[in-house]
């Protein structure tokens, strides 16, 4: 049980049926393609939707009480005694009912939000805190205003601590989460460029990234990439820690080795840490997670432990087996043209491949600095690369701009998935690395799929 309908009166004033007695509710619901267990049902409304036309679903799937808007009309079949609460708007009373339920339970709670590699840090960080307390966490990247108030109402009452993952496309949206979170510890991973075609530029990202604060009090504490200029400002005040690998930064990353299965790090402190995925930034996504578990005294050894055995959200770079003995490098969740550049770094210090192929795709939400910024990532692929294909109408920019900076390379760029799936037959081969990256829209699981069985 989460809460009872006799606790939902004290913070929704307007309600009918037998919402004073005490009714358990064990979850809180908006899609009725589930099965509910004595659900508290939020219909919400969108562009294209509404769920209040779904009542009858939610009532026959188990609901046992329901949010509703009060300026649409209740359905008949109702029973007199079922429990509804009106409001004015049924998303604003989900946010404020998660408000409300983590003040309820009280745990603390950890934000974690950036433009690249939140997910990963979210599942680093419940991984190492969940080694000493009972810790819940985003699913996926349940981050939106919808998701963050779904995390904090799933979370079982007993919960010490809670890791919610924080996104946005827009100003303002952190801020809200922010202050129905209020986090005791917060993270920001980095300044990129997504959703710049909204914020403007990257100042603008940075901007509402540091939104977070919002909702934090004087003795929250904020973990920041230190390398970051446009976080500069930041450094040098109360309750902050800067993580990166400059000299500067309280926590410091240094003696980084890549090997194909591994990363291995040194932290200041002089402790080595060693995790399952491949990269620099990963280096810095552990240290973050790292840094939070030291604030809440989490034993060191069962941080290490920890890394160690990670169960990560999928399609975040991890290294697959293919076909006739090649490796795949699956990234293909999301992109940035900053973590783009950044997996392509990881697959430069990978030894023991005869050829690397890159295959990427758009990036988008980047208005009108796709181009450039596209062409951008061309600048960090060098000659130890083998092949660029490209997929997509600005990725185009990468594979031109690398051909002209390396004219003998094969760099090629394609208008449709079989194409580039007939290119990619010469390279799935022993000794090849192929990496897939591209943003979600693209659906570049597919072709993953493809070079692990081209039968799929």
């Amino acid at each position: 049980m989460l809460f009872t309908t006799q606790w939902l009166t004290t913070l929704f004033a307007d309600y009918q049926g037998a919402a004073k007695e005490w009714i358990d509710i064990a979850e809180v619901a908006t899609d009725t393609r589930k099965k509910f267990n004595h659900a508290l049902f939020v219909p919400l409304a969108g562009e294209n939707f509404d769920g209040h036309a779904y009542m009858k679903d939610a009532f026959d799937q188990g609901a046992a009480a329901a949010l509703w808007d009060k300026q649409k009309d209740l359905p008949e079949f109702l029973p007199a005694d079922f429990p509804v609460f009106l409001v004015e708007d049924t998303l604003a009373a989900l946010q404020e009912l998660a408000a409300a339920y983590r003040e309820k339970v009280n745990p603390t709670v950890i934000g974690v939000t950036g433009s690249n590699g939140k997910t990963t840090t979210k599942d680093m960080t419940a991984s190492v805190v969940g080694t000493t307390f009972k810790t819940h966490h985003t699913k996926g990247n349940l981050n939106n205003q919808i998701g963050v108030p779904l995390t904090i109402l799933s979370m079982p009452p007993e919960t010490e601590a809670l890791v919610v993952e924080m996104g946005m496309n827009h100003f303002g949206e952190i801020e809200t989460l922010t202050k129905i979170a209020k986090p005791d510890y917060a993270v920001i991973t980095n300044i990129g460029e997504s959703h710049i075609e909204y914020l403007g530029s990257r100042e603008g990202i940075a901007k509402a990234k540091l939104e977070i604060t919002s909702g934090m009090t004087k003795n929250s504490c904020l973990m920041i990439d230190g390398d970051e200029r446009l976080l500069r400002e930041m450094r040098h005040r109360d309750q902050v820690i800067t993580c990166g690998f400059d000299p500067h930064n309280d926590v410091m990353i240094k003696k980084v080795t890549i090997s194909r299965e591994s990363t291995q790090f040194e932290l200041s402190d002089g402790e080595n840490y060693t995790i399952p995925l491949l990269g620099n930034h990963h280096a810095l996504n552990a240290a973050f997670a790292i840094t939070v578990a030291s604030q809440l005294k989490v034993a060191n050894d069962k941080v290490k432990q920890a890394l160690v055995g990670l169960e990560l959200t999928g399609m975040r770079f991890e290294l697959i087996s293919g076909q006739n003995g090649s490796s795949i490098i699956n990234d293909a969740y999301n992109a940035s043209p900053t973590s783009m550049k950044a997996s392509i770094n990881a697959v430069k210090q990978l030894e023991g491949f005869r050829q690397k192929v890159l295959v990427l795709g758009d990036v988008f939400e980047l208005g009108v600095h796709a181009k450039p910024l596209h062409r951008s990532v061309a600048d960090s692929i060098d000659d130890s690369v083998t092949a660029v294909l490209t997929l997509g109408e600005d990725a185009e920019e990468i594979s031109s701009r690398v051909k002209q900076q390396y004219p003998a390379m094969d760099c090629r760029h394609f208008t449709s998935k079989n194409t580039l799936r007939t290119a990619l037959e010469e390279y799935v081969t022993r000794e090849t690395l192929i990496l897939f990256k591209a943003s979600r829209g693209m659906q570049f699981e597919t072709l993953v799929h493809y070079v692990k069985d081209p039968s799929q």
